[in-house]
Formats: C-alpha cells, structure tokens, sequence
C-alpha cells in the first residue's frame, strides 16, 4: 500500500507522493474540479490517502476520495504534531507537512475513515448551528442587561437587543425541533434505549449518537471513553514521577460536559451508578473523581445497550466475571 499525505488549507490542498528519492509535492485547488483532477492521479487498489481533520476544509476532498472508492484516513492533527516532534522535524511548511503525514500513514497505518451517514452529518450540522447561536444568545442577553442599567440608555438599541434575542430564540427552537425529528427518525431505537437508562435524557442520547455514528465508530466502551476524554491517566517513571488520576481532557469537551451534569442525575436513581459513587466516596476519592467513574459508567451501559440490542434494568449485575 502507498501512503499519500494531504496537508489542507481553505483554499488548496497539498499533497505528498512517494519517490525513489522520498516525495515529490503538488498543490490542487480545493474546489470540486481541484480534488477530481487530484483523484485521477490515484489508484484505488494501492493508494491510501492521509489527511489531518480539519473540519470543514477537508470534508469535500474527503467526501469525494470515499465516493471514489480511494482508502482514506482522518487523523488528530495533535498526533501528527507529536509524530513530528518524534522525527525531530525543524522544518514546517505545507509540503513538509504533507510529507510528514505520508511518512506517518508508513509508519503508523493510520485505521480506515468510517463516512457517517447523511442523518448523521446533518444532525451534526444543525447541533454546531444551535450552539453558536446559543453563544450569541447569551451574549446579546448579557449586553442588553448591562446597557439597563444604565441612567441614559438608548432605547432603540435595546429594542434591537430585545428583536435579536426573540429571533435567536425561535431559531434556535427551530432547528432543535429539526434535529429532534431527524434523531427520532433515523435513530428512535437507540433513542429509546439510550433514554430508557436512569440518568440519560434526550440530550445525552442524541450527542452520544452523534458522536459515534450511530454507535459505529468504536469497538468498545473504554475506545469512546477515551475519545469523550473521561479515562483518568497516569504518569510513572522511576520513583521521582508517579502522578495518577487526572482525566484526559482532549475528547469532545460539550459531551464531557454533559455527561458530567447526568451523573448527578444518575446518583439519585441509577442503582449501579450511586453504588460506584458510594464505594468510590468510602475508599476516601474526591467527589470529582467519583463522578468521572459515574460518567465512565454511564458510557459502558450506554454502549452495552445499544450495541447489544438489550434491555436496560436498574441494578442488574452480569453474571460474567
């Protein structure tokens, strides 16, 4: 398999090709007829493509590779940093950033890039809209609240306030009502599952969906733990580094955070999840570090729910050891 690296920008894409004598470079448009005419050059038989995720930049030329039957992979950009740390790499530019990433797909064989279905690409699209609007909400909220305060405010900017919020609002409900009929469409299943866990609300359920695809992008529980960033690390080198405990905070900050707020909610009238906490309170932890356990619980019955096509029961214990 040959590895081809892409490194992309808003404008074009650079890409790597193998040589005898390392790589040769060669930029494309990034437009439609650009990656068509980058698509031609590859095989689908030998060529593997590279590329770092770079949200909306990449996604056309990643579409398009998929479509074309090309193997491709999306990989964390801070893995292709850390990569090119390890190559000792003084150099940076876009052809020797592609270059490092073909190196990487050789060295690392980067995992092939699962495409979510069209259901999942829109939920997703509409779950980014409705949270920048709700950032602009509580800002135009905030604003307005500091100019009535004020003894000479200016009416008709808080009648502009008071216009954009009332229209931020309906918005907003708009497109949650959207999203909450495509999810129930495409997966009222998993919905039903999901919700039917103490503890799991409609929230959680649809950003869990979300985030895995449709609960098909991991293997296990522990694989989308650590992607959320809730899995505890360790540091331990000889007897002058031993530091134990601290979650990895690189995953998807808003589901963490919503899985956080559900583990409270889980405590009251999750048997499972407030027998964790308690033990985990007796053992002498943090009340923080008991609701990452709790949150870390709530992900494995999430995940053995709906990828097992089960039934959720409060307080059932497995007879597998």
């Amino acid at each position: 398999m040959v590895y081809i690296g892409i490194d992309i920008s808003k404008s074009s894409f650079v890409v790597a090709y193998p040589s005898v004598n390392g790589y040769r470079t060669k930029a494309y448009p990034n437009t439609a007829t650009g990656v068509r005419k980058f698509i031609v050059t590859l095989s689908v038989v030998e060529h593997h493509c590279v590329m770092e995720a770079t949200g909306n930049y990449g996604f056309l030329l990643l579409y398009l590779l998929h479509q074309s039957g090309i193997a491709v992979s999306l990989v964390n950009p801070k893995q292709i940093k850390h990569f090119s740390r390890m190559m000792m790499a003084v150099t940076k530019t876009d052809e020797k950033d592609a270059c490092m990433i073909a190196m990487y797909g050789e060295k690392m064989n980067p995992p092939i890039y699962k495409m979510p279905s069209q259901a999942i690409m829109l939920l997703k699209q509409k779950k980014t809209v409705i949270r920048q609007l709700r950032k602009q909400l509580v800002a135009s909220k905030n604003l307005r609240e500091s100019l009535i305060v004020l003894p000479y405010r200016d009416k008709a900017c808080v009648r502009t306030l008071d216009k954009t919020i009332d229209f931020l609002t309906k918005q907003i409900e708009q497109l949650e009502a959207e999203l909450a009929d495509i999810a129930s469409s495409e997966f009222d299943k998993q919905l039903k599952a999901l919700t039917s866990i103490k503890g799991i609300g409609i929230t959680l359920a649809t950003a869990l969906i979300l985030t895995t695809g449709g609960f098909t992008y991991f293997d296990n529980a522990k694989q989308l733990s650590r992607f959320i960033g809730i899995c505890p690390t360790y540091q331990q080198s000889g007897t002058s580094v031993n530091i134990k405990g601290h979650i990895n905070r690189n995953g998807d900050e808003h589901l963490r955070s919503l899985l956080y707020v559900a583990s409270w909610s889980a405590l009251r009238s999750n048997t499972a999840c407030r027998e964790c906490y308690r033990r985990l309170k007796t053992n002498g932890k943090p009340s923080k570090v008991a609701l990452i356990a709790v949150a870390n619980k709530l992900v494995r019955q999430a995940f053995a729910i709906v990828t097992t096509d089960s039934s959720y029961i409060d307080g059932f214990v497995s007879a597998k050891k």
